[in-house]
């Protein structure tokens, strides 16, 4: 296999983790393992339950994610943002020449493969790092969506309302199904792809291929399924096959917030076909903990910076971990009118519509301090002036607060140096 098949798929990024050569069990035990290493990246080598298979977790938190794709936390919006407006096409290689298709299985049986039970509280054996690529009526989508292990061969996805979710609706109205492929541990670049949303029908593909050009000057190799679908090609694992119009029961899970979702009736699909490289890696996201909040909240940065550099000039984002990398952000800006951080928090709440809570900053504050930035609220803010409040917004169906019509009220907190004041009194000496 020449090099440039082979530098940046998802294994290549795994050279800091620990090996846990100990039999470690599906059912709580990567879970289990992860509470008491403090999130140590780990790879299992040994999953009684998958013979054969090994799994990752703890891969993707923000300061591990920047390193494996090369560039530093401060960068990642930026380029992010340059992803966004710069898409590029992917190549198409045969079968022949797809890591992915190194095996397959002679009949199929997910049941085989190393889907976690993370959380004593999850219905059972999920995958929460795995994304869905959908082809329907000349759109395609990337997107992640949780997926219950029913039985051998049928999934339950939790689809949350998004493009994904409108596709499949609309194929069901005409009696359709709809052609997937799920897809496991591709490079992370396109599991940052796949984060994104917009409000527009955008291909991620082509926004994993322009971040794949860039950070590692090649293109991305997709391969085709037999179901006509395109996946990356030197993914760990690709299951093809129909999301179905039969509905089943999907929860309880524990998702970003930590908090239980709900149970509710979702899509089945159905799996046709199963591959994967040689010795390969699943990728077992364990939800709610640090890797859930940064594929989150990441994305979400660049288009919230965007939407605040529409109206001042916005330094930088950072979803914090109390808000779960999903509700809540601190937004650095350089203030030259003293109406701009009113102007912030509203683009800001429009840029990301989950959002519950925004804190805007001056430029002197480390904004991925939560000391730093309680410092600026206590030092710089005035409760009852610097403080807007939104009634009847539309809410995130993670927060379990919101009312029973999915709407909230949202907060926004000015604390940047009063305008027109001599700063020498707000400034730090420490």
């Amino acid at each position: 296999m020449s090099p440039c098949r082979k530098d940046m798929a998802f294994r290549d990024h795994l050279g800091a983790a620990t090996e846990e050569s100990n039999p470690t069990s599906l059912i709580h035990g990567m879970w289990e393992h992860s509470r008491e290493s403090q999130h140590d990246l780990t790879i299992f080598t040994d999953i009684p339950e998958s013979p054969g298979h090994r799994a990752a977790i703890n891969i993707l938190t923000r300061e591990r994610l920047c390193e494996a794709i090369g560039i530093s936390p401060e960068e990642y919006i930026d380029t992010l943002g340059w992803a966004m407006e710069n898409p590029s096409e992917p190549v198409i290689v045969d079968a022949s020449e797809a890591e992915c298709f190194d095996n397959m299985q002679d009949s199929v049986d997910i049941t085989l493969l190393p889907f976690p039970h993370h959380w004593p509280q999850d219905r059972g054996r999920y995958s929460s790092a795995s994304v869905i690529i959908a082809e329907d009526s000349g759109i395609r989508n990337m997107s992640f969506h949780r997926q219950f292990v029913r039985d051998s061969n049928h999934l339950v996805v939790r689809l949350v309302p998004r493009h994904l979710r409108t596709m499949t609706m609309n194929a069901r109205k005409e009696g359709r199904e709809v052609d997937i492929a799920i897809v496991n541990a591709p490079d992370p670049v396109v599991l940052l792809a796949a984060a994104m949303s917009f409000d527009q029908n955008i291909d991620e593909l082509t926004i994993a291929a322009a971040l794949h050009e860039k950070l590692y000057d090649k293109p991305l190799r997709l391969t085709r399924m037999p179901n006509g679908v395109l996946a990356p090609a030197d993914s760990e694992y690709v299951l093809w096959g129909r999301i179905t119009n039969e509905d089943d029961d999907e929860g309880p899970y524990v998702d970003i917030t930590g908090t239980v979702d709900d149970v509710r009736q979702e899509p089945v699909i159905e799996i046709d076909g199963v591959i994967h490289r040689d010795e390969p890696i699943f990728h077992a996201l364990i939800p709610g903990e640090a890797e859930h909040k940064t594929l989150m909240g990441l994305p979400r940065a660049p288009t919230i910076k965007s939407a605040v550099n529409e109206v001042c000039e916005c330094i930088d984002v950072h979803m914090t971990e109390g808000g779960c990398g999903w509700l809540a952000a601190v937004i650095k800006i350089r203030k030259t009118k003293p109406e701009d951080p009113r102007n912030a928090i509203e683009a800001a709440l429009a840029g990301h519509r989950s959002m519950k809570m925004v804190t805007i900053v001056d430029e002197d504050i480390d904004i991925g301090d939560p000391v730093r930035v309680e410092w600026a609220m206590v030092t710089r803010w005035q409760p009852d002036t610097d403080t807007i409040i939104l009634s009847n917004q539309k809410g995130s169906s993670l927060d379990p607060s919101r009312d029973s019509d999915g709407l909230t009220a949202k907060v926004g907190f000015d604390a940047t140096l009063p305008w027109g004041v001599d700063h020498d009194g707000f400034m730090s000496v420490q």
